[in-house]
């Protein structure tokens, strides 16, 4: 997935395109080279980058401490620093939400 990178602490970096006041959040597929995610929250006073930690903390099985907001806090278009878990776990993770 052209959306993931190792880091060479381990950690993983993440590329996301946000869509929000989504119906419901979700995983919605590739967009270019990063991941798409339909969110609920809006885009008001950091609402929807809540709403994307919290949400990727689920999917993932991390706690919220495990990732944080590397940049784009003001974009739809955000990287995600994910440590606690592989490169592998989480492509393993995307892929069962990507075949719905």
């Amino acid at each position: 997935m052209p959306c993931l990178s190792t880091q060479a602490d381990g950690s993983v970096l993440l590329r996301i395109h946000v869509q929000p006041r989504a119906a419901q959040n979700q995983v919605a597929g590739l967009q270019g080279e990063a991941l798409k995610l339909r969110l609920s929250a809006p885009p008001v006073d950091g609402k929807a980058n809540k709403a994307v930690l919290a949400f990727l903390a689920e999917l993932f099985s991390l706690p919220k401490s495990a990732l944080s907001l590397k940049s784009g806090q003001q974009s739809r278009q955000k990287t995600i620093l994910i440590s606690g878990a592989s490169e592998a776990t989480i492509r393993k993770i995307l892929a069962t939400y990507m075949q719905k």
